[in-house]
């Protein structure tokens, strides 16, 4: 079998404990819970190597042999699979991508969350990426959200709002015209923002955003059109 060695590069992630899915994640890993007969991860791996993501690694925890095992057994894949381990612990989105750092340190590199089913152009988003000069690109959409992301006209992260709360953090308290919209867990990452993050092994992402757009720019890619649903809760296997 001959590896797809010259794509770009991607993570899952795929440590969480899926507690929101119980009882379906009782004795599997969120991973490997199915829709429409194949497991999430399987739905995400052929989705990114169909769009020139041929070399992954995937973060484990929580039923990790089970996923090493189902991804070995798939051969099928003809591309680069690695593991990142959080044995003793796990390090939320943040500390997650930075362990994984020996893998993704050379290059722009896509990060999108084992649990999300979209049909978002990834290519054309890690063009965008690239085009805009960003640090980081946050995939965004339309749609009823607990928390919003603020971008302003030019398409940059400048706040972010709980919309249960009101709690409100800004990048530039000055800043007015705002326009609140959905995170879809899916981003592009320049592999500089390792040498920006927190020094310690676990911590959110969001928090390490809102941060890093006071001196960075943090460009919001929307894909209003695409279909996004988020299958790391119940209600989605109505």
């Amino acid at each position: 079998m001959v590896l797809q060695a010259h794509g770009h590069k991607a993570m899952i992630l795929a440590a969480g404990l899926g507690t929101r899915l119980m009882p379906m994640t009782e004795n599997k890993p969120k991973a490997l819970v199915e829709l429409d007969g194949v497991p999430l991860l399987e739905h995400v791996i052929l989705k990114l190597r169909s769009q020139g993501f041929t070399r992954i690694i995937i973060n484990v925890h929580h039923h990790a042999e089970m996923i090493m095992e189902y991804v070995s057994s798939r051969e099928k894949y003809g591309i680069q699979i690695e593991f990142s381990h959080e044995k003793e612990e796990l390090l939320d989105t943040g500390g997650g991508i930075a362990k994984a750092s020996w893998f993704l340190n050379d290059e722009a590199f896509l990060v999108y969350n084992v649990d999300v089913n979209s049909n978002i152009d990834l290519d054309a988003m890690y063009r965008a990426h690239l085009s805009h000069g960003a640090i980081a690109t946050l995939a965004v959409k339309e749609r009823v959200t607990s928390r919003s992301l603020l971008m302003n006209r030019e398409g940059f992260l400048k706040g972010w709002r709980d919309n249960r709360s009101g709690k409100t953090i800004m990048v530039d308290p000055e800043m007015v015209d705002l326009f609140p919209i959905a995170f879809s867990a899916i981003q592009v990452l320049d592999p500089k923002v390792f040498s920006l993050f927190p020094t310690q092994l676990s911590f959110p992402l969001m928090p390490f955003y809102m941060e890093l757009a006071k001196t960075h720019p943090v460009y919001l890619h929307r894909h209003d059109r695409d279909t996004w649903t988020d299958m790391g809760k119940l209600e989605s296997y109505a």
